[in-house]
C-alpha cells in the first residue's frame, strides 16, 4: 500500500537558474545534481492537495490543503540506471500534523504557514495563486495562463533549448531525496501520468526568498524566472521510504 494518495493539482513551477555551489550543502549523500542543457534549475513550486489520504485513511481537516515548496534536481545511480529526483530546501503547508509526519518519517523539511490559495476561471483564462504568511508577512506567486491545455512530451527533456524542453525536464522527476546523515538518504518514488500543461501568459512573484528560505537564497529576490509553468496535475503516489 502507497504511503500516500492525492491528487496534486494546479502546479505552478517558476525556474530559476542558480550557481551550483550554493547547493553543495543540502545536497543527499549518494546523489549529484542533475542539470539541464548544463544549467542548475530550482523551482518554486505552488499546489493543492485535494482527496488526500495516508495509508488509505482521509483524515479529517486534512484532506485538501496548499503546498508551496522550494526544490532543487538531482539524480542517483542504482544498478547503472538513473534515477531522477528532486530535494526540497523547504514545504510549507498550513497543517501542523503533516509538517510533524513528513518531518518525521522521511526528515524532510516542512513548515506550518498560514495559507491561502485563489483559483478563477474566465472564458479563456485561468488566474491561479498561491499564498503564505511569513512572519507576519504574506508571500504569493500566481500565474495568468491560456485554458487550453497541451501534453507535456517527456522526450522533449533531451532537446537544447526551449520551453517545452524545460517542461519536460522539471516535472518529469519521480523520486525525492532527504539526507539522514553525512553518509546515508532516505529514497521514495513518486508516481504520476505525463500532465497537461497551460501556456502561462503572465507571472507574479511576491516572495522574500531570504526570509521564507534562508540567506544562501536572498539572490532570487532580483532574478528572472527561466520559465514558467503550470500544470494541470493529477492523481499522484508517494511511496514508503527507503534508506541508501
Amino acid at each position: 500500500m502507497s504511503f500516500l494518495k492525492a491528487e496534486w493539482r494546479k502546479l505552478i513551477l517558476v525556474n530559476y537558474e542558480v550557481n551550483p555551489e550554493i547547493l553543495m550543502p543540502y545536497l543527499p549523500p549518494k546523489t549529484e545534481l542533475d542539470l539541464h542543457n548544463g544549467k542548475c534549475m530550482m523551482s518554486l513550486v505552488g499546489f493543492k492537495f485535494v482527496n488526500t489520504r495516508m495509508l488509505g485513511i482521509k483524515i479529517p481537516f486534512h484532506i485538501n490543503f496548499e503546498e508551496v515548496n522550494l526544490r532543487f534536481y538531482v539524480k542517483h545511480k542504482a544498478e547503472d540506471k538513473w534515477k531522477r529526483g528532486v530535494v526540497f530546501i523547504k514545504e510549507i503547508v498550513p497543517k501542523r500534523a503533516i509538517s510533524i509526519v513528513a518531518n518525521t518519517i522521511y526528515k524532510e523539511h516542512y513548515e506550518t504557514c498560514k495559507m491561502r490559495h485563489s483559483w478563477n476561471e474566465a472564458e479563456e483564462k485561468y488566474t491561479i495563486s498561491y499564498g503564505w504568511r511569513k512572519n507576519g508577512k504574506w508571500q504569493e506567486v500566481e500565474v495568468i495562463a491560456n485554458k487550453t491545455p497541451f501534453k507535456i512530451n517527456p522526450a522533449a527533456m533531451n532537446e537544447v533549448g526551449g520551453l517545452e524542453s524545460d517542461i519536460a525536464f522539471i516535472t518529469e522527476h519521480y523520486w525525492g531525496y532527504t539526507k539522514i546523515n553525512d553518509h546515508k538518504s532516505f529514497e521514495y518514488q513518486v508516481t504520476h501520468p505525463v500532465w497537461d500543461a497551460y501556456p502561462v501568459k503572465q507571472c507574479k512573484v511576491k516572495v522574500d526568498f531570504g526570509l521564507v528560505y534562508g540567506a544562501d537564497f536572498a539572490h532570487l529576490n532580483d532574478a528572472e524566472p527561466l520559465s514558467v509553468m503550470l500544470a494541470e496535475g493529477s492523481e499522484i503516489t508517494v511511496e514508503k521510504a527507503v534508506k541508501i
